[in-house]
């Protein structure tokens, strides 16, 4: 496992973050290792819900974890607001970072994350497959 560390900061969006910092590295399959920080806007797609709920406040990162990958990822979040009540459903665009936000990612360089529909409910899940191995190079010989 290759690891990644980063710090957003205020006014980015976590996802749109993501998403960019995935397709910048290539990332063909990683997994959110862990991330604290605070966002004003919290942008959920809760539980067996189609639409967007948007929460508008100061929220505390508890928890996002999930899968992350160039083919499709796959987000949760969690949030806490000031009395601690907390929620959580699938991470959207609009989740806007307040002060920080500290992300530890762990790349899975042997495997690669691809989203295939799934005919239960015909939505597009998780297919683990081994990465493409690269063609070995030849040593390059160095002449004088």
């Amino acid at each position: 496992m290759r690891a990644y560390a980063l710090r957003l900061k205020p006014g980015d969006d976590l996802r749109q973050q993501l998403t960019s910092f995935a397709a910048q590295h290539q990332l063909k399959a990683a997994a959110i290792l862990t991330c604290v920080g605070s966002l004003t806007t919290t942008t959920l797609r809760l539980a067996n819900q189609e639409g967007p709920t948007v929460y508008r406040g100061h929220f505390e990162i508890v928890s996002l974890v999930g899968t992350l990958s160039v083919n499709g990822s796959h987000l949760h979040l969690s949030v806490a607001d000031s009395t601690g009540r907390t929620i959580g459903g699938h991470l959207l665009d609009g989740n806007i970072v307040y002060t920080t936000a500290e992300l530890v990612l762990g790349e899975l360089p042997e495997l690669d994350f691809r989203r295939e529909t799934d005919a239960t409910f015909g939505y597009k899940e998780l297919s683990v497959q081994p990465a493409e191995s690269k063609p070995r190079k030849s040593p390059r010989t160095i002449r004088k």
